[in-house]
């Protein structure tokens, strides 16, 4: 009688100590019935949403977190009860189930907690799946800290795309994305044009009023560039006072039509550093993709011999590859 005792009492103990460790553990812990109403409902589910238990109890998840997709979350819970296999979503896929604030010291600036939730089927003594519980876990700082990372990765990949003076690609990103087009065109024979530009005496506005105001020339140019490219150009610089913008999809007469609006462009604008008011010009060359041309590098050539042509009969005009007008 007294062992039969003290192993009830133990056991008593034993559940104790489990529904006091499930009550506390800082992971939230959600029992639903067959028709989605809560019947257990932890201190962490408590804490974050301000809901007792005694409040949630044997009410609808639904009608309690109305943040939740009802038909999302039953097809979800369905193959549990179904399957009698447990599932999963994480922040990635969806960042939370329930909207909580965030409280994270590292991740203050968050504005919900991030979580990531894992569905468990529980069975009667039958065998049957009666119920299902969700383990909701606070991820927020890992979520924060790979965001971060991914945010970070991206402004270095940026980085390492961009010239540093002028925004626009350097040349070991558009000429990656000329060999990509290039490439492209031998399958598909789209029409592509290939423009290359250079600034006017430009060696002149250097000597004249030093690197400093020369910079801003080009700065000024780059931003010219800017706004006239589609989304879908890549437009970069060459090196010096060059540059290059690849027209995808686009034959020569259009891409003239284009050279000679930004060249128009330039012509019109005016380039101010402190009380000095530069006007300046630039030279085009444009060359077409065709049969001729067997590499991508020669494509820049022809781009190149085009431009040539322009700064030896005048500069400040747009000739084109083979034409030369």
């Amino acid at each position: 009688m007294g062992l039969a005792m003290s192993l009830e009492t133990s056991q008593l103990n034993e559940l104790h100590w489990l529904m006091e460790m499930l009550h506390n553990i800082d992971v939230g812990l959600v029992v639903l019935d067959k028709d989605y109403k809560v019947q257990i409902f932890n201190g962490f589910m408590e804490n974050h949403s301000g809901l007792l238990p005694r409040e949630v109890k044997d009410k609808s998840l639904f009608e309690l977190f109305d943040e939740i997709p009802q038909d999302w979350f039953e097809r979800k819970a369905e193959s549990v009860f179904l399957l009698k296999n447990k599932a999963f979503t994480i922040w990635e896929q969806r960042p939370y189930l329930f909207k909580f604030n965030s409280y994270r010291p590292v991740t203050g600036s968050s504005d919900f907690m991030y979580q990531n939730t894992t569905f468990i089927p529980l069975t009667s003594s039958t065998g049957e799946v009666s119920h299902l519980c969700l383990l909701v876990y606070d991820v927020t700082d890992n979520a924060i800290n790979k965001m971060s990372l991914e945010k970070a990765n991206d402004e270095l990949a940026i980085l390492s795309q961009t010239d540093g003076l002028t925004k626009l690609f350097n040349r070991s990103h558009w000429e990656s994305c000329l060999q990509a087009e290039y490439k492209r065109w031998t399958r598909s024979q789209h029409s592509s044009s290939l423009v290359i530009l250079d600034i006017d005496h430009f060696k002149k506005v250097n000597d004249t009023y030093g690197h400093v105001v020369g910079d801003e020339v080009i700065r000024n140019l780059s931003s010219l560039i800017r706004d006239h490219v589609r989304e879908t150009d890549v437009s970069g610089r060459y090196g010096g006072e060059e540059f290059v913008i690849l027209l995808a999809d686009t034959p020569l007469k259009n891409a003239y039509v284009f050279a000679e609006r930004l060249r128009r462009e330039v012509e019109a604008s005016i380039t101010k550093y402190n009380d000095i008011d530069l006007k300046y010009s630039i030279s085009i060359g444009i060359a077409e993709i065709d049969q001729t041309i067997k590499s991508y590098e020669a494509w820049i050539e022809c781009a190149d011999a085009a431009l040539y042509y322009s700064k030896e009969n005048g500069r400040n005009k747009v000739s084109m590859h083979p034409k030369h007008v």
